[in-house]
């Protein structure tokens, strides 16, 4: 097994801190929405974590799905390079380290444990669905993106 290349670390925990404040974002805008009309809107707590998690999985299958490429093609301007794909860094960096910190696996699981406790069965199992089945629908549309895109 190989060793982390100490560059590779920087890019995943540059990709790692933006990936966390933008989810500490969306919980934030979805939970100060929600305050605005509780009564009406409250039954939606927790539901944010799935946008959230089929989001970032559809650009983690869009992520997958682009080729890499070791060393940009050199293009004198003002001409602007066609876009080839990422280097493995710039992966690891979008990847494990946005996408590992955006999505939430940890607090979909806290979610579906306390609905299953508090006598919300329905409620859970809904939302095991549609993080599994969204996610990997959205994984799979990034991916056909992608590979639409690139011809």
């Amino acid at each position: 097994m190989g060793s982390l290349v100490p560059l590779d670390a920087v890019a995943i925990g540059i990709g790692a801190t933006f990936g966390a404040l933008a989810r500490q974002q969306a919980g934030r805008i979805a939970s100060d929405w929600i305050a605005t009309d509780p009564n009406r809107l409250g039954k939606i707590t927790g539901w944010h974590t799935a946008g959230i998690n089929i989001g970032g999985s559809f650009l983690l299958g869009a992520i997958s799905a682009t080729p890499l490429v070791t060393e940009p093609k050199s293009v004198k301007p003002p001409y602007f390079p066609k876009f080839e794909g990422m280097s493995p860094r710039t992966k690891l960096m979008l990847g494990v380290g946005f996408c590992g910190s955006f999505t939430t696996f940890s607090t979909y699981s806290v979610d579906v444990v306390n609905w299953i406790a508090q006598g919300n069965t329905t409620r859970a199992l809904s939302y095991v669905a549609t993080n599994n089945v969204g996610g990997i629908v959205a994984a799979a549309c990034g991916m056909a993106l992608v590979k639409k895109l690139r011809g």
